[in-house]
């Protein structure tokens, strides 16, 4: 039995005039992590010359697909390439494909396939727009992963200095992917959801998690080659546990709540006892410690978090200190009086 059968048949369908030669390897390595190429097809006009000549092709066992320019300043590559995609679909004999372009124009071609249920792969530079890669179950940024040092006969303890060498050749690359930011609070509140059901979170469910919920997701567009070590060290808010052979994540313990008390009481304090906008005390925390987040406590609001404070009363939108608690005695004696 063919062991091809039991793997994602895959339909690649490459646009000669908007994805660079260079790619024509890392394109199938990419591939054979989803499944088997089973039609291998490149589109373009092959009077003018595009790189992609007949060695890469032959090596690669890439089927050219000719498109003369029928009329100046249009382009029929695409056109072609959207029919023979839903020729493909029509025939029932793939569960996915793969669309190697950076032309926004095929985001509707993407949109189509998954309506369809298949599983659709996007491959190009970190040029493609947004909507591109957003229609895509998974979109892999081909120029960031060819620019990646080979790190195949590293250690996690050399990952480090293989990130420096990256991130010198990246900084216009900065807006092309998910902003750290981003991807350290998704793994927050994955942390965070599964606390509150009772659950460990391991790195396994990081990664598929994360992957669902960023289509380009790879720790290999900011210089990584593993997840692990991604996150230990660009997720300053994020504690790796390590438990026989396997990893866990935890959010980490920023600072002790009962000192932060004592600093906004402190503050209130230094006020007169009253500060009439509560946003000034949150500007301030988030001022002297950077990583502070109300999420870290458990809270989403800056007057909830105030409010779980002994010696604090938040009234509208004014903090103040609570007035010390008089005896019982004096109380009723005042009454009386």
């Amino acid at each position: 039995m063919d062991s091809n059968e039991s793997k994602m048949q895959i339909a690649v369908l490459i646009d000669s005039e908007n994805v660079s030669s260079r790619y024509a390897s890392i394109i199938f390595n990419e591939i054979e992590t989803y499944g088997f190429a089973s039609y291998r097809r490149i589109y373009g006009n092959w009077t003018r010359n595009n790189g992609w000549n007949q060695n890469i092709l032959l090596e690669n066992s890439i089927t050219p697909i000719q498109q003369f320019d029928y009329a100046a300043g249009k382009n029929s590559t695409d056109m072609t390439m959207v029919i023979d995609a839903m020729d493909i679909l029509y025939s029932g004999n793939v569960d996915g494909f793969c669309l190697v372009t950076s032309d926004s124009d095929f985001t509707r071609l993407a949109m189509r396939l998954r309506e369809a249920n298949m599983y659709v792969i996007g491959m190009g530079e970190s040029k493609c727009p947004v909507s591109l890669t957003k229609a895509c179950n998974k979109f892999i940024h081909l120029n960031l992963i060819y620019d990646q040092p080979n790190a195949s006969s590293n250690s996690v303890s050399d990952e480090h200095d293989l990130h420096d060498d990256f991130t010198s050749d990246r900084s216009a690359k900065a807006n092309a992917v998910t902003p750290l930011g981003e991807i350290e609070e998704a793994i927050i509140s994955i942390v965070n959801d599964n606390e509150n059901k009772g659950k460990t979170t391991y790195m396994g469910e990081i990664g598929s998690r994360l992957s669902a919920k960023f289509t380009d997701f790879d720790v290999r567009n900011y210089g990584y080659t593993k997840l692990l070590t991604f996150i230990r060290d660009k997720c300053s808010k994020l504690e790796l546990i390590q438990e026989n052979s396997s990893y866990y994540v935890k959010v980490r313990e920023l600072d002790n709540e009962t000192d932060m008390q004592k600093e906004v009481t402190t503050m209130i304090s230094r006020n007169g006892g009253i500060i009439d906008n509560l946003s000034v005390i949150y500007d301030k925390l988030k001022k002297k410690h950077p990583d502070f987040d109300l999420k870290d406590y458990g809270y989403s609001r800056i007057s909830s978090f105030l409010r779980s404070m002994d010696g604090v009363t938040v009234k509208g939108n004014a903090v103040s200190l609570k007035e010390p608690t008089k005896g019982k005695t004096k109380s009723k004696k005042s009454g009386t009086e």
